[in-house]
C-alpha cells in the first residue's frame, strides 16, 4: 500500500471507531443524570442539595458527554476526509469548524467536570467561598439556554451546523451511506440555523429551545449510524 492509501485506510478506521463509541456513549448518556430533575425551574439551593448526593453520577455523566463530544468530532472529521478528493477547499474548512467545535465543547464539559461540584461542595459546606460559589453557580446553570455554560455548547453545535451544511452537497455525490448522511447533515444544518433565527427573533421561548435542539439531534444520529457502514466501506476498499 502507498502511503495515500495507508493514511486513508487510518483515517477511515479511526472514523469508523470514532463511529461507534459515538453510538456507545450516546446510549448511556439516558441512563446518567446530567443536571437535577426539572433543572430549568430547579432553585440554586435545590441544584446544590442534588449535586451534593449525585456528584459522583454527575461527574460520570459528564465524562461521558466527552468521550461522545470528541468521537462525534472524529466522525465529522472522517466525513470531511470523504469529500477531501473531489472538494479539497470544503474539506478543509469542515475540518477546520469540527477543530474549533473541539475547542468550544471542551470549556463547558470540563467547567462540569471541575467546577461545578466544587462550587456545589463550597455552598454545601459553607466555605469561605460560598459566597463566590453562589454568585458562579447559576451562571453555569447546564440547562438554562442563556447560561454561560449553555451558550458555549449552544455555539459548539452551530459550528457543527456549518459543518453540516459544507459537506451535506458533496455527499450526495458518494456511496448510498454517503448520501443518507449528506441528507441528514443537511437537514441538520438547515434546521439547527433555523432554530437559531427563530430564537433570534424570539419566536422561540426559552425553556422549549432543548427541545428543538433535542429534535434537530435526531438527525446526528442518523449521520451516525450511516457513518458505521461509510469508513467501514471505504476501510475495505483502502485496504484492497
Amino acid at each position: 500500500m502507498s502511503v495515500s492509501s495507508t493514511l486513508d485506510y487510518q483515517i477511515n478506521q479511526a472514523a469508523f471507531w470514532s463511529t461507534a463509541i459515538a453510538l456507545v456513549t450516546g446510549v448511556i448518556q439516558f441512563f446518567i443524570p446530567l443536571d437535577v430533575p426539572g433543572g430549568y425551574e430547579a432553585t440554586t439551593s435545590e441544584r446544590v442539595a442534588w449535586l451534593a448526593t449525585n456528584s459522583g453520577p454527575f461527574i460520570i455523566g459528564w465524562v461521558n458527554q466527552v468521550v461522545l463530544m470528541m468521537s462525534l468530532s472524529g466522525v465529522f472529521a472522517g466525513i470531511a476526509w470523504q469529500i477531501a478528493g473531489t472538494h479539497p477547499l470544503r474539506s478543509i474548512l469542515a475540518a477546520t469548524l469540527v477543530a474549533l467545535s473541539m475547542v468550544i465543547f471542551f470549556i463547558p464539559k470540563f467547567i462540569a467536570v471541575w467546577t461545578i461540584p466544587m462550587l456545589a461542595e463550597a455552598i454545601a459546606t459553607g466555605s469561605a467561598a460560598g459566597d463566590m460559589a453562589e454568585t458562579l453557580l447559576p451562571i453555569l446553570n447546564v440547562t438554562v439556554p442563556f447560561s454561560l455554560y449553555t451558550s458555549f455548547d449552544y455555539l459548539g453545535f452551530w459550528l457543527y451546523s456549518l459543518f453540516a451544511l459544507l459537506v451535506a452537497r458533496p455527499l450526495l455525490k458518494g456511496s448510498l451511506a454517503a448520501k443518507i448522511a449528506g441528507i441528514a447533515l443537511g437537514g441538520f444544518g438547515l434546521s439547527y440555523n433555523g432554530v437559531v433565527v427563530a430564537v433570534l427573533a424570539r419566536a422561540i421561548a426559552g425553556p422549549q429551545i432543548e427541545i428543538y435542539i433535542l429534535g434537530i439531534s435526531v438527525f446526528l444520529i442518523i449521520v451516525t449510524i450511516s457513518g458505521l457502514f461509510l469508513f467501514r466501506g471505504a476501510s475495505i476498499e483502502g485496504k484492497v
